[in-house]
């Protein structure tokens, strides 16, 4: 599933290649044809994001996606191809088209309907101005695995599998410790760590998470077999301490962490 930096990409692309022209919309696939028939016509005024969910606004109506495990986005110049398969919403200017496919959400909302839906995300890193105390009040008030809560959008609104596992390491924070044990000190230096890195994944596309003194080849840009501590390097030594990192399935998903580092 995408994680925030990608989603916050998309708005970036899209509000460089479609703010200020009037689109015409449909819906091949004839699922979201109502949606599409009330945003065609109008002028895309602007893009946000917040965590994993896109907004696009035209005038007094948002359309929502959240892309979930298999939604993606395909865009290009002049003419838009023949329509395919499954293809949820098509966006047309006199320039370019923005195709959607197999998102879990895609609806127009009201201002209000989007303001509700808001209220229920938890900070965001990405955003400026975020406040992290929103996402420690919860966190010190739960017997939730640490692990389980960085997952949960209703705490903070954009970490996925990756930045998890990842923040963990780097704060040898337990993916198992209760909510209620981490302590506030900690937590603002995970927030602080994770706004940078997130930034930095938004501008390069990539999520790169080690220290050039811990990769095997520190110079120069990071290789994808060294972007990582420890997702998906279950069985492999520690980058710092050489001991096997593990697995387990938390949330539904699958849960990495060094054994010593994160004791």
């Amino acid at each position: 599933m995408p994680e925030g930096h990608s989603i916050h990409r998309l708005a970036r692309r899209h509000q460089r290649d479609l703010a200020g022209e009037r689109v015409t919309a449909s819906s091949p696939q004839g699922r979201f044809a109502d949606g599409a028939a009330l945003l065609s016509g109008r002028t895309l005024d602007g893009t946000d994001a917040w965590g994993k969910h896109l907004f696009h606004r035209y005038d007094d109506l948002w359309l929502h996606v959240h892309l979930g495990l298999y939604g993606k986005f395909r865009d290009g110049a002049g003419p838009p191809p023949d329509p395919v398969g499954a293809l949820r919403l098509r966006l047309v200017t006199d320039e370019r088209w923005l195709d959607l496919r197999g998102p879990i959400a895609c609806e127009v909302l009201s201002p209000d309907q989007r303001d509700s839906l808001l209220s229920r995300l938890g900070p965001d890193p990405l955003r400026r101005g975020a406040d992290p105390a929103a996402a420690i009040a919860r966190i010190g008030r739960s017997r939730r695995p640490v692990g389980a809560l960085l997952m949960d959008q209703q705490v903070l609104a954009g970490v996925g599998n990756v930045y998890r596992a990842e923040l963990l390491f780097r704060h040898r924070v337990s993916p198992f410790l209760a909510g209620r044990d981490l302590d506030s000190a900690t937590w603002e230096a995970m927030w602080e760590d994770l706004v940078v890195l997130m930034r930095a994944g938004a501008r390069s596309g990539r999520i790169i998470t080690t220290e050039p003194d811990d990769r095997e080849r520190p110079a120069g840009r990071p290789r994808r077999s060294d972007a990582h501590y420890v997702y998906r390097r279950a069985g492999l030594a520690c980058r710092r301490c050489g001991t096997p990192v593990e697995i387990a399935a938390m949330e539904a998903r699958n849960l990495f962490w060094c054994p010593v580092c994160q004791a």
